[in-house]
């Protein structure tokens, strides 16, 4: 048995609220009493309401059951994408149990219609445009739905284009859109506050090889988006 599943072996036996000795959990589980208490050790480390002592026994002092939850899709996105950046945490013991947590929420819940890295990017107070576009960006980037576009060019003049979205995206501290263009056929990269409108279309893309998000995530794309 792996000792993540040992551990949430132990909580299960100990949520009833009653005082269980080791030696008890000990034959339950099949190991030996030093490794319950080595467990119930790093669980009272880890911040569980978890009290007792060898020779006498432990009980859980305060309910951990999280009630049941219904959770929108954007809900879910959210929780999602919070996840991922605790697995990027420095905190090795944090970004463990943040990889462990995505895991079982992967398995109760439906399969993300897009990739999750794809749907976020978190841009500056100073990018004043970009919040109010980013729910027709994510929209159309799970629904794989071309939009109309319209944005500042580096030349300081409007533009207007036609794109398949791909992923939110940073270059540095810039929010960015990452598309590809059937016009040019080739990938583009706008920044979100330049960009003054999206519109939907109501046509869906299918890229073809060579197209997609992870060729664009391998392509080598200019250091400053449009």
């Amino acid at each position: 048995m792996r000792r993540t599943d040992r551990l949430f072996d132990v909580i299960q036996i100990l949520r009833d609220g009653r005082l269980h000795r080791a030696s008890e959990m000990a034959e339950r589980l099949g190991v030996s009493t030093r490794t319950i208490w080595r467990d119930v050790n790093t669980l009272m480390a880890s911040g569980l309401p978890v009290e007792g002592e060898r020779g006498v026994g432990y009980i859980l002092r305060a309910p951990i059951t999280l009630p049941p939850m219904i959770l929108s899709a954007l809900e879910l996105d959210a929780l999602r994408e919070g996840l991922r950046l605790a697995t990027t945490s420095p905190d090795a013991a944090l970004a463990r149990a943040a990889r462990a947590l995505a895991k079982r929420v992967a398995a109760v819940t439906p399969a993300p219609r897009a990739d999750p890295e794809a749907l976020f990017a978190f841009p500056e107070k100073s990018d004043n445009r970009a919040p109010k576009h980013l729910p027709i960006l994510r929209r159309a980037i799970k629904t794989r739905e071309r939009v109309t576009i319209s944005y500042i060019d580096p030349r300081g003049f409007e533009s207007h284009t036609d794109i398949c979205p791909l992923a939110l995206d940073r270059e540095g501290r810039v929010a960015t859109l990452a598309a590809y263009s059937e016009a040019r056929g080739a990938f583009r990269a706008f920044r979100l506050d330049r960009v003054i409108a999206v519109a939907l279309t109501g046509e869906r893309f299918n890229l073809g090889p060579g197209q997609s998000l992870a060729d664009y995530r391998a392509a080598q794309i200019p250091d400053s988006p449009t």
